[in-house]
C-alpha cells in the first residue's frame, strides 16, 4: 500500500520559517563586512557582464583582461561624476567669504528671533554656544580619529567591491556551472531560467536607475538655471544622485538643496528650490519611474518600503540601496517555484493578476 505523505501543521511550519528567518538575519548582520561588498560586487558584475563579453569575444582579449578593463571603464564613469561634483564644490569654496557673510546674517536673524520669541538675550545665547564649542573642541582629537577611521573603512569597502567584481566576472562560468550542478537534473531548467532572469532584471534595473538619475539631474539643472539659482549644476546633480535612493532620497535632496540655496540666495529662491525639488520628484514618481524602472522590477510599494526600512536597520545606507535588488531576486525565485508562488504574488501585487487576465483575453 502506498504510504500517505504527512504534512506538518501550519503553526509548526510557520514557527520553523520564523526561526530560520531570525537565524539568517543574525548571520547576515554578523557577516556584514563580507556579504555587503560581495553583493555590491555581484550587482556591478552583472552590470558589466555585457561589456566584459564584448572585450572577450569581439576584441579577443583574455577573460582577466576583459574583466579588468570593464572595471576600469566603470571607475572612469564614476570618476567623471565625482569630477563634476568636485568642480562645483570648488566654486563654492571660492565664494566662501560671501557664504560666511550670508550665514552670519542668518545667525544674527536667528538670535533676534530667539530673543523675541523666548526672551533669551543675546549674551546668554552666545555663552551657551561658546560653552558647547569648547566641549566640542575638547573632544576634537577623538572626533578626528573616528573620522579618519571611517574614511579608511569606506575606502577599504570600495576596494573590496572592486575586487569582488573582478573575481565574479573572471569566475562567472565556474559559478554558473556550480549553481546548475548543485541541483538535480529535473530542476536544471528552472535553475537556468532563474539565473538568466536574475541577470536580465538586475541589469535592466541598474541601467534604468542610471537613466532615471541622468534625466532627473538634467531636469533639475535646467529648472534651477532658469530660475536663477547660482549653483544650479551642483544642486541638480545632488537631486539626481539622491533620487536613486527609494523614498528616503527625496528628503536628503530636499534638505541639501534648500540649505545650499539658503546660504547663497534669498528666502524666495530657497522656497522656489524646495517646491521645484518636490515637483520634480512627483513627476519622477508618477511618470518617469514607472516608465524607466517600474517595468523592470515590479514590486508593490508596501513591500519596497518595508524592505528599505529593514535594509537600513541591518546594514545602514548600503542596505537601503541593496534592499530592492535583493527583494527582486527573491521574487524571481518565488515566481518559478510552485510552492512559493503565493509569496511571489505578495511581493508583486494585483498587477500580476490583471496582466494574466489581459493576456488571456488577448489569446481568446
Amino acid at each position: 500500500m502506498p504510504t500517505k505523505k504527512l504534512i506538518a501543521p501550519f503553526y509548526e511550519r510557520l514557527a520553523l520559517i520564523l526561526i530560520g528567518v531570525c537565524v539568517l538575519g543574525y548571520l547576515v548582520v554578523m557577516a556584514k563586512e563580507l556579504i555587503d561588498p560581495m553583493i555590491f560586487g555581484f550587482l556591478f558584475a552583472v552590470l558589466l557582464l555585457p561589456v566584459s563579453n564584448f572585450f572577450e569575444k569581439k576584441c579577443r582579449l583574455p577573460r582577466s583582461a576583459s574583466s579588468f578593463l570593464s572595471i576600469l571603464l566603470f571607475i572612469g564613469f564614476v570618476g567623471g561624476i565625482m569630477y563634476l561634483i568636485g568642480t562645483q564644490i570648488s566654486s563654492i569654496a571660492n565664494d566662501w567669504p560671501m557664504l560666511k557673510g550670508q550665514v552670519t546674517e542668518s545667525i544674527n536673524n536667528l538670535h533676534e528671533w530667539v530673543h523675541t520669541t523666548f526672551h533669551i538675550n543675546t549674551d546668554k545665547q552666545l555663552t551657551y554656544v561658546h560653552s558647547t564649542a569648547d566641549k566640542l573642541m575638547a573632544s576634537g582629537t577623538a572626533v578626528l580619529g573616528t573620522t579618519f577611521g571611517a574614511v579608511s573603512s569606506l575606502v577599504l569597502f570600495y576596494v573590496f567591491i572592486l575586487i569582488f567584481t573582478f573575481f565574479i566576472l573572471f569566475y562567472r562560468r565556474l559559478l554558473f556551472r556550480f549553481i546548475t550542478w548543485v541541483f538535480s537534473d529535473e530542476n536544471k531548467t528552472i535553475v537556468v531560467d532563474i539565473v538568466e532572469n536574475v541577470q536580465k532584471i538586475l541589469r535592466q534595473y541598474i541601467l534604468g536607475l542610471m537613466i532615471e538619475m541622468v534625466i532627473v539631474a538634467g531636469m533639475a539643472i535646467t529648472i534651477f538655471y532658469f530660475i536663477g539659482i547660482k549653483y544650479a549644476a551642483l544642486l541638480g546633480i545632488i537631486v539626481g544622485v539622491f533620487n536613486i535612493i527609494p523614498y528616503i532620497g527625496i528628503f536628503s535632496a530636499l534638505l541639501l538643496s534648500t540649505v545650499v540655496t539658503f546660504a547663497t540666495g534669498t528666502i524666495s529662491q530657497t522656497l522656489t528650490v524646495a517646491a521645484c525639488t518636490i515637483g520634480i520628484h512627483a513627476v519622477d514618481a508618477n511618470f518617469l519611474l514607472p516608465a524607466v524602472v517600474g517595468s523592470k522590477v515590479r514590486l508593490n510599494a508596501l513591500i519596497s518600503f518595508v524592505g528599505i526600512i529593514i535594509g537600513e536597520m541591518i546594514w545602514g545606507l548600503s542596505g537601503m540601496f541593496l534592499s530592492i535588488p535583493i527583494i527582486a531576486i527573491f521574487k524571481i525565485i518565488f515566481d518559478r517555484i510552485e510552492s512559493l508562488k503565493p509569496w511571489g504574488y505578495l511581493l508583486g501585487g494585483d498587477y500580476e493578476y490583471k496582466d494574466s487576465v489581459e493576456k488571456k483575453m488577448k489569446t481568446e
